[in-house]
């Protein structure tokens, strides 16, 4: 049985505000591809940073 991988919500949000820009919250969630174009893109120009932040915050406590 393969082991489920759960992801702190806190160490998420800090790496959003922190380094949301280059995208090391979505590396850290496990989501590559996303991850490569916020660091293209500066977070999607800053928005998606934003947009990231909040939906971390509602997300469970252990997702």
């Amino acid at each position: 049985m393969p082991e489920e991988k759960t992801h702190n919500k806190w160490i998420a949000l800090a790496l959003c505000i922190l380094l949301g820009y280059l995208g090391i919250h979505r590396f850290y969630e496990g989501k590559i591809l996303t991850g490569i174009l916020w660091l293209c893109t500066g977070g999607l120009f800053g928005i998606g940073v934003i947009i990231d932040a909040i939906l971390i915050v509602m997300k469970p406590e252990k997702y």
